[in-house]
This record gives structure tokens, sequence and C-alpha cells, in this order.
């Protein structure tokens, strides 16, 4: 696997310019055009880099944006890739490894999420505070590459406090209200019943999705610091809130984009100036 993540960051290493990319971006369900606030300077297709995924879900454009974004040079993924569609767990999570060769230290990710905590509003902004990992398969199973990280990586602060914090006072500047909570990730692709709802809560869910996890697992296994927000697209307040389908949960996400994108552009405008108290656990 080494030498795929080495072909495929030489080959994006020449859209860089020889400038310094440390914070990457992946935009989920319906949040694609967030790219189109990002002064892009290369828009790369997942097609045209070597071993790079393909995407197959309605939403995810399938490209790499090379740009600056809240005055910081930013690499972003436009659409994601989920072990429903047949994915192995190493492709699904294959281009952070990517990101994180190109010097990718900051790994911003969004998604669209069902609200599994009953105070929850559709169009609600959460701040993933940590995550329950539901699905069938690790990707970290396998034997292990010393090169990119330990054995055993510690997920005590999967998601950085210290980002956490910031966003906190970059929501209260912008007057954005944000909940928090812990995403519980599944492999889809059917929506939950109201009973894996409720299960869901059962065991400390707040919102569940189909991705995520395995990216932010992947991320810190490497050492990257990771923050991630969920776009609420359906409640479990009531029955007729829990019904969703693909095209809602897209139009969700479009009307909480200016909320994401200001949020986001301010948090990376201060993230290396902000006063740091991340303790890493690998």
């Amino acid at each position: 696997m080494l030498g795929k993540i080495k072909d495929s960051a030489a080959y994006i290493s020449r859209f860089l310019e020889g400038e310094k990319y440390r914070i990457g971006i992946i935009l989920g369900t319906g949040l694609g055009e967030l790219g189109k606030s990002i002064e892009i300077k290369h828009t790369i297709p997942y097609a045209g880099i070597p071993h790079f995924p393909v995407s197959t879900v309605q939403g995810h454009k399938g490209n790499l944006l090379i740009g600056k974004f809240g005055g910081k040079n930013v690499i972003a993924m436009q659409g994601r890739f989920h072990f429903y569609e047949g994915y192995p767990m190493q492709e699904v999570t294959f281009p952070i490894r990517v990101l994180h060769e190109l010097g990718v230290k900051y790994l911003f990710v969004s998604n669209a999420a069902g609200g599994v905590n009953t105070q929850f509003l559709v169009g609600d902004l959460m701040i993933i505070t940590d995550h329950i990992n539901l699905f069938p398969e690790h990707p970290l199973r396998g034997k292990n590459i010393d090169e990119l990280g330990p054995r055993f990586p510690g997920m005590t602060d999967a998601y950085s406090p210290r980002i956490i914090r910031l966003a906190e006072e970059c929501g209260k500047k912008l007057g954005i209200p944000l909940q928090h909570g812990v995403y519980a990730g599944l492999q889809g692709p059917s929506f939950e019943t109201p009973a894996e709802y409720n299960w869901i809560r059962v065991i400390g869910g707040d919102a569940v999705g189909m991705s995520t996890v395995p990216e932010i697992i992947v991320a810190r296994h490497m050492g990257m610091e990771c923050f991630g927000m969920s776009v609420i697209t359906n409640s479990t307040a009531s029955p007729e809130l829990i019904k969703t389908n693909h095209t809602e949960v897209q139009d969700i996400g479009n009307t909480a984009q200016p909320r994401m994108t200001a949020l986001f552009r301010e948090i990376i405008a201060e993230l290396e100036s902000w006063k740091s108290c991340w303790v890493t656990d690998l």
C-alpha cells in the first residue's frame, strides 16, 4: 500500500507548486458545493489520480480541490468513498493516507447525519465530540504498516479538544448555534429503522451516518488532528420526522452550507494561531 500512497501523492504534488498544504477537508453529502467558497487553483478529478477510487454516490462530485480557504492553503475532497459502495475499508480511507503523505496535519470532516438525540432539530449543526464504530470491518484490520502509525492507536481524543473549543468560540462570534454529540457510524446504504434509532440512542449516540468514522480512525492512526461536524437531516422527535430519503438529505445539507462554510472558514483562519492544548494519546 505504501507504494500506491506515494504514487498518488507524487501525482498530486505536481499541482501544489512547491507550497505547503497542512489542512485537508472532506465535503460530505449535500455539502460539496462548499467547494465554491474555496479559491481554487486546481481541480483534479479522482478518476485521473493513480490508485484513487471513484465516487458512485449522487451529490459527490469526485474532485480534489487545491486552493485557499480562510486565507490558508487547503486540499478539499469534493466527495468521499463509502463502505456500502463495495470498497474495502483500505480503499475507503486511502485518500486520507495520501493527504497525510502530502503533508496534511489537520483533517476537517463534514457529513449529513440522522438526528438520534430528540432535542436536535432538522438543519442543526453538530460538533462531533466522539464516535461509536458500528462498521463490520475495521480500517486498520490486517498487517500494520509501522511507517504509517502504531499497531494499537489510541482514540481517546479522536476529535481534537483544541479545535472543538476553537469551533465553539467561532460559533459564538458568528452567532451560529451549535449542538454537540456522539456520531454513530453504520455501513448503510439503507436508512435506519425506528428500532435502530432507539438502540443507537441507548448506547450513547446522538447522530448516525454512513461515513466519517473510518476516515477519523485512519487519520488518528497517522497522528493527524481532526475535527468533525454533522448537519442533522432528520429527527427522531416524531415518527414523521424520522422518514427521509437521499434527495431530502442533500437538500437539507445545501441549506446548511452557508453556516458551515462561514464556520469552517473562521476556524481554519485561526487554527494555527489558537492556543495549543492538544494532547495526543498515540
